[in-house]
């Protein structure tokens, strides 16, 4: 794949580059990217290749628990809760390691899955669950040249073209700024359904 891939979502051009060149640091920053902002779930990777100074799931996953968990919470750290982050990420990377041979990419291009497939197998990685696996499908789809046949029906509304509502549609940072507020609407929207008593 010669396709050039440049994303903005660490808004941080290093950052930013690793994640374009290496399908692994964008699953990792997919995993890191709960309950802290887009740009410090995926500077994560860049970081955490930084301070193993290499970067591969069989690094990783062969890494020594504790003391991945420790580089994980070297200030600053990679995550609010790096602990249990480090955990998943081993996780994950033994996943690739086991069933894509290292290759993270294989995800997607092993077997040549389609759309649902492909959802299917990012539904089975850790912290990946429905909104997740899609949020990351849509992302593959429309930023980094991946498109399985289905792939956007298989994303549900996140695939949509045109939409800011999720990391998938974040190109610079006025694009980031759109889902930002998306998501301040949606969570606002939640606190006043939730408030109200349920029948």
């Amino acid at each position: 794949m010669s396709l050039t891939v440049k994303l903005c979502l660490a808004q941080e051009p290093e950052a930013d580059q690793l994640l374009a060149d290496d399908p692994l640091a964008l699953l990792i920053g997919m995993v890191l990217d709960q309950q802290v902002t887009f740009e410090t779930a995926f500077a994560g990777p860049k970081k955490i290749a930084d301070r193993m100074g290499s970067f591969s799931a069989a690094e990783i996953a062969d890494y020594d628990p504790d003391k991945f968990a420790a580089l994980c919470s070297e200030k600053p750290a990679i995550h609010r809760f790096p602990g249990s982050m480090a955990k998943r990420i081993q996780t994950l990377a033994q996943i690739v390691v086991d069933r894509y041979d290292g290759d993270a990419a294989g995800l997607w291009t092993a077997g040549d899955p389609d759309g649902p497939e492909l959802l299917r197998r990012l539904k089975g990685l850790p912290g990946f669950g429905e909104q997740k696996a899609q949020i990351f499908l849509a992302l593959l789809g429309k930023q980094y040249g991946v498109t399985p046949k289905g792939w956007r029906a298989a994303a549900g509304d996140f695939g949509k073209a045109g939409s800011y509502v999720s990391v998938a549609d974040i190109a610079d940072a006025r694009s980031m700024e759109k889902v930002r507020s998306y998501k301040k609407q949606m969570k606002a929207a939640k606190k006043a359904t939730t408030g109200k008593a349920t029948s």
